[in-house]
């Protein structure tokens, strides 16, 4: 039981692991997590997002490139983090990619891309962090769902079915995992305005104005609302909190 000089919220001493963390809402959540205390460990493709983020992050920061596509390096690069930084103590499958074009000219190539990225690399990492911090009998993973999980949105069949399974993969894991002290949550962000969004939705207006119309609150979120979710959900503050897919969306998924 916390005592009150305790405080629930704080990350302090605890190491997050963070995929895709050198932009957009993987590095809102990793500013977030620095505020909160914690050292975080950004991973990503592209080396130069990566040193311009924790260039910003400060000495709480630091970063490793890696493809999380290529699952037989995975395990070795869990290895080599914690060898060098110590354990992870938090794991936050943020990376992912999209695609939006009509299902019937969706590829076969173009499918398994989306869910290699999606799915089998956010499995095959969980799985590598997931068995050490059973071990340990400690941790906390969140994965980044959506609201394409959510409700049927059209031409984005790939990512849907990604982000579907990643809600079932939750609930399976937080049952297999909790009775070792390791919680399993995903975070479902609704329409954020990151450049990538706004991109995508200055490109298609007729989307950007129905997704407004459906949502209760008026407005798009910041990268940061998503990041605030990502502390409470790993911190004291939901220790009992696990299997649970928390929409950040400003009512959209319950809008009409």
């Amino acid at each position: 039981m916390q005592t009150p000089t305790q405080i629930p919220f704080s990350l302090t001493n605890q190491r997050a692991l963070i995929t895709g963390g050198g932009t957009g809402i993987g590095l809102a959540i990793a500013q977030c997590m620095v505020a909160a205390g914690a050292q975080v460990i950004l991973t990503g493709r592209r080396e130069e997002p990566l040193q311009e983020a924790v260039a910003g992050l400060g000495e709480a920061a630091t970063y490793s490139v890696s493809d999380i596509t290529q699952l037989d390096t995975l395990d070795g690069l869990v290895d080599r983090l914690e060898a060098t930084h110590g354990p992870i103590d938090i794991l936050v499958n943020n990376a992912g990619i999209n695609l939006k074009k009509p299902a019937l000219e969706v590829t076969d190539e173009e499918f398994s891309r989306i869910i290699q990225t999606n799915l089998n690399a956010v499995f095959a990492l969980t799985r590598a962090c997931g068995r050490r911090m059973v071990e340990r009998k400690n941790g906390c993973i969140l994965m980044i769902s959506s609201m394409a999980a959510y409700y049927g949105i059209d031409r984005v069949v790939a990512y849907a079915a990604s982000k579907s399974a990643v809600e079932g993969m939750v609930k399976v894991l937080a049952s297999e995992f909790s009775g070792h002290n390791v919680r399993v949550n995903a975070i479902a962000p609704g329409f954020i305005e990151t450049d990538m969004s706004r991109k995508a939705m200055n490109g298609d207006p007729a989307r950007r104005d129905r997704a407004l119309r459906r949502t209760p609150m008026g407005h798009f979120g910041k990268p940061d609302d998503i990041g605030w979710a990502a502390v409470f959900l790993a911190s004291g503050a939901a220790k009992y909190v696990t299997g649970a897919s928390l929409p950040v969306d400003g009512g959209n998924s319950i809008g009409f």
